[in-house]
């Protein structure tokens, strides 16, 4: 036997060496070429991969394909965990009831990373259309493992990712027989999860593929597709199992992506995101010049009002000053702090500041005491004055799952008014103009208004939208703090856009505690279909015990509990798990379970959709979505509660 050139084998060994240890690991997770697939999934075109962005990114994918079209909202709600909602329009597959339709679907999708990326890839699991129809039904296992330009992506399909006849035996199957049964058929109309499908199947279809970044803007993503194409689904039958094709990032936060899918067509991407790393950057300090011979107070008040903090008062004592702050545009009492050591420092103030949170003259928390209120001198106070802001804007208002259409959506001109009576005593209002919308050809069949109707006919409403002014809100909001952490909110007027009414809020804050409990109740009346001051017969009483926790520890989120009746009479629970950032983005889920039953409900069983605040120049597009407007759990979408005045003064929570 020939033995081996010592030379050439040190030879590669160096090169696997030096490969190793230049794998490129800033473009394993790589914010700008790690983007979402079809499916609105991190991956390649149809295959997921097990690369995730840092916590904090949000993702929405627009797909337009053959037959599906569809869109996707991703969120990250921490690095090693991705979520996303899809809805989609399967071109050519009759809407039951409404045969000259495409069916409309709509399904939740999660990631899980089991593990990080080193010398061994790195691992991830994941469920597509975990509580739906089931026409998306998948399950996989896949790995990644990066080689400078290069990611390669390897793994295993259950469900519509195993639509190969050369498959392999499901390797769960030598663990238990029951992995070998998939039920071809989902249970009821969707919305219920069906664990006894989950990872199971005789068998499993391998899938791998490439992404190769060309240059900074460009990337080349090649895969096997093992779609399944004799499913629920008509897709064509493939000339090959290889889709190919680029993504451009047009700039930092939007690509667009061009594909050749089995073979067969060509697919459109756009994928709008939102960079994670802004959810830990310092806030930005703005500095204020001094003004000749202006003394330190002044200076000092005036850099808070630069950045974004109101003074109402200023007391001096030999050895403390004392502040009382009223601020409305910071998202967490992290920033605020930090906007008042760095006035105090640029001021020239050198004695210890104590604080005085205020928000809507409701006493959040102070740590000035007696012996500083005793001892100092007034230095400064607001004078009293009614104030009026006023924002106007254009914005866009969607309407996802009508059966008309696969996506309508309005673009209003939206102007928000707030005149401060006093400091506690608000008037607010929301009117809007459509610019231009498609809601004109939406049809209002037959309802399923069981207990009461009271959100399934919204169709009623944003067909009044075209070409007329409409009043979003108008109301009154008084505001108290009759005992310490005690907060009381009076309300009335047009709350939203289907209701009117009047009510109060109660709330039990300490901002040193990680938890609140609250109550409210609301008398409220149907909104006519006009949006004007008209009202409907239905009317009814609202009310709900709250409780809000946050957890600082391990894994950080925000959880509240609402337990009462709801819009339409009916009673029961409201869940919400939710993660906030300090920044102020906050991505969320909740679901709803009532005295209706799964077969009174209906399609989706029950009440549940998901949530989102994200920070875009400066501003906060917020967004609440159902997958199904039905009438049971329904609640009043209400411009303020008191815990979203006051957990601002809260620190974020981070792990």
């Amino acid at each position: 036997m020939k033995s081996q050139n010592p030379f050439i084998t040190s030879k590669v060994n160096l090169v696997i060496i030096t490969i190793l240890v230049f794998i490129n690991h800033t473009h394993a997770d790589n914010f700008n070429f790690n983007t979402y697939n079809n499916h609105g999934v991190i991956g390649l075109i149809n295959t997921p991969s097990a690369r995730f962005y840092d916590e904090g990114a949000i993702g929405i994918t627009i797909y337009d394909g053959t037959p599906d079209q569809k869109i996707t909202i991703t969120s990250s709600p921490y690095d090693w965990l991705e979520a996303s909602f899809f809805y989609t329009n399967i071109q050519g597959k009759p809407y039951p009831g409404f045969e000259n339709q495409d069916y409309k679907d709509k399904g939740f999708n999660f990631k899980l990373k089991l593990k990080e990326e080193g010398l061994l890839p790195a691992i991830a699991i994941g469920i597509n259309d975990i509580a739906g129809t089931g026409y998306y039904s998948s399950e996989y296992l896949v790995g990644n493992y990066g080689i400078g330009n290069l990611d390669l992506t390897f793994g295993l399909g259950w469900g519509t990712l195993n639509g190969l006849d050369n498959s392999l035996r499901n390797p769960l199957t030598y663990i238990h027989d029951s992995f070998n049964n998939r039920p071809e058929v989902f249970e009821g109309k969707g919305g219920q999860f069906q664990p006894s499908r989950y990872f199971s199947d005789k068998s499993v279809s391998p899938f791998f593929g490439i992404s190769y970044v060309i240059n900074d803007d460009l990337i080349l993503k090649i895969e096997r597709d093992t779609t399944k194409i004799d499913g629920f689904i008509d897709y064509q039958v493939p000339s090959t199992r290889a889709s190919i094709g680029l993504e451009y990032n047009v700039f930092k936060n939007f690509t667009v992506g061009l594909v050749k899918e089995r073979g067969n067509f060509f697919s459109l991407k756009f994928i709008l995101k939102q960079d994670a790393s802004s959810s830990s950057d310092p806030y930005e300090y703005k500095k204020v010049n001094r003004k000749k011979n202006q003394s330190n107070y002044t200076h000092f008040i005036n850099s808070l009002s630069k950045n974004g903090l109101g003074v109402n008062k200023i007391i001096e004592s030999a050895e403390e000053v004392g502040i009382e702050i009223t601020q409305f545009s910071h998202p967490n009492l992290d920033i605020i702090e930090e906007i008042i050591y760095k006035a105090k420092k640029d001021s020239g103030i050198t004695k210890n500041i104590k604080s005085d949170y205020r928000i809507a003259d409701l006493d959040v928390y102070s740590n000035i005491d007696q012996d500083l209120n005793k001892t100092s001198k007034l230095i400064y106070k607001r004078e009293a004055n009614r104030k009026f802001n006023q924002n106007t804007k254009l914005s866009i208002r969607p309407f996802l799952a009508a059966r008309e259409g696969f996506l309508k959506v309005a673009i209003l001109l939206e102007n928000n008014n707030e005149y401060i009576i006093k400091d506690n005593f608000f008037f607010s209002s929301n009117l809007k103009y459509s610019i231009k919308d498609n809601f004109g050809d939406l049809v209002v069949g037959p309802s399923d208004t069981y207990p009461a109707q009271v959100r399934s006919d919204v169709k009623e409403y944003l067909k009044n939208f075209e070409n007329r002014l409409i009043i979003g809100r108008a109301q009154f909001d008084y505001h108290i703090t009759p005992r310490k952490n005690n907060h009381v909110m009076l309300s009335a007027g047009i709350l939203e856009e289907m209701f009117s009414g009047y009510g109060i809020e109660y709330l039990y804050f300490d901002i040193e505690k990680n938890y609140a409990i609250g109550a409210e109740v609301f008398k409220v009346k149907k909104r006519d279909y006009d949006l004007r001051f008209g009202s409907l017969d239905y009317e009814n009483v609202t009310g709900h015990l709250n409780m809000y926790y946050r957890n600082n520890y391990l894994i950080p989120f925000d959880a509240k509990i609402s337990y009462g009746q709801y819009l339409a009479g009916d009673v029961g629970t409201t869940f919400e798990l939710s993660r906030s950032y300090r920044n102020g983005a906050e991505f969320g889920i909740f679901a709803s379970f009532t005295n209706v039953t799964e077969e009174q409900f209906g399609e989706g069983s029950f009440d549940k959709g998901i949530f989102f605040n994200i920070p875009i120049y400066k501003n906060f597009a917020e967004y609440r979505w159902r997958p199904l407007t039905k009438d049971p759990g329904a609640k009043l979408n209400r411009k303020n509660t008191l815990h979203d005045l006051l957990v601002k003064f809260r620190p974020h929570n981070s792990n």
